[in-house]
């Protein structure tokens, strides 16, 4: 396959993705929003979804104060943030044009249908969309796109692009949602294992559309340790960072075996599964949730540029 076109399969997955995370933060700050400020951290649950998802600067840059009308109109409808979900959708679907020919039809079609209806919703007042309204548009939109890929693509080199960039960018967003309990509790320690600490978490699962099968996997109390345990070191977990970085690890065999090579980024991979497979939630804790995010985030980014340096030289983003 030629780069360029494997770099297009890769950032489709990868804007899809990130749109669907960028729905998600939107429905962790309303949710968390409804609850009293426990007067710490940052001066509002807006500003902690800002801060997680690394769009703080260009969003002071451009609205000065985190107010939340600005915050949803800057993480949804804003073309000036690259991260925005109307800016992944029309890159995801700039991309799936510029290689029509690798994708199916059903594919085409899912991925040209949620463009266009996008731009049904961008013409609609704002007054008329609801936040939750949106983000399950946005979920169903990203699980149409990715069931036509499931069901109706060669299980080829494509394949493994287009998965490699879901994975990557699955395990990097996933910490930052994660992290967004950082943020909000910052700096204070006195909120840990109270109510208001546990309807946190409990929102981050229902934000992750994870919480049934949390207590499917686990029954009983609700506490940070077993969340933690959940979306971090549980490869049961369909969205935890084991599960992400092991999908990632499996799609770069895969494309070892398929161009009989390997290389630096299949290594990564290989440990960076195997490092975090041996964490224990008590080191985590132990360590800090956010320093560990961090490392992650960082250790993923430093993945990502293996994979761009192995397989991508093309211009497609």
């Amino acid at each position: 396959m030629l780069s360029r076109t494997a770099e297009n399969l890769f950032w489709i997955a990868r804007y899809i993705e990130r749109a669907e995370t960028m729905a998600r933060l939107l429905e962790v700050g309303a949710r968390i929003a409804l609850m009293p400020s426990a007067g710490h951290g940052y001066r509002s649950e807006w500003e902690s979804i800002l801060q997680a998802s690394g769009t703080a600067e260009g969003f002071s840059a451009k609205y000065g104060d985190p107010v939340q009308r600005n915050i949803e109109s800057y993480l949804f409808f804003d073309r000036d943030n690259p991260s925005s979900v109307v800016s992944c959708l029309e890159r995801a679907r700039e991309n799936a044009r510029i290689v029509r020919t690798a994708l199916t039809s059903q594919v085409w079609d899912a991925l040209n249908g949620a463009f266009q209806e996008m731009r049904r919703l961008e013409r609609m007042p704002r007054s008329e969309l609801e936040v939750t309204e949106l983000t399950e548009w946005v979920n169903r939109q990203a699980a149409l796109v990715r069931g036509a890929i499931d069901a109706t693509l060669l299980r080829n080199d494509g394949y493994s692009f287009l998965n490699l960039g879901f994975a990557l960018e699955r395990a990097d967003n996933t910490a930052r949602l994660i992290d967004v309990k950082y943020f909000v509790l910052l700096p204070s320690v006195d909120f840990v294992g109270s109510g208001l600490d546990n309807y946190q978490w409990q929102t981050l699962l229902r934000a992750l559309s994870a919480h049934r099968a949390f207590h499917w996997a686990y029954g009983g109390d609700i506490t940070a340790a077993k969340i933690a345990h959940f979306l971090i070191l549980n490869p049961q977990s369909p969205r935890s960072l084991v599960t992400a970085v092991t999908m990632a690890m499996e799609h770069l065999d895969a494309l070892a075996r398929g161009y009989q090579k390997s290389g630096p980024a299949q290594m990564r991979a290989r440990a960076l599964v195997g490092e975090i497979a041996e964490t224990r939630v008590e080191e985590i804790f132990d360590e800090g949730l956010h320093e560990f995010l961090t490392r992650f985030i960082r250790d993923v980014g430093e993945l990502s540029d293996m994979v761009q340096g192995m397989y991508l030289s093309g211009e497609a983003r």
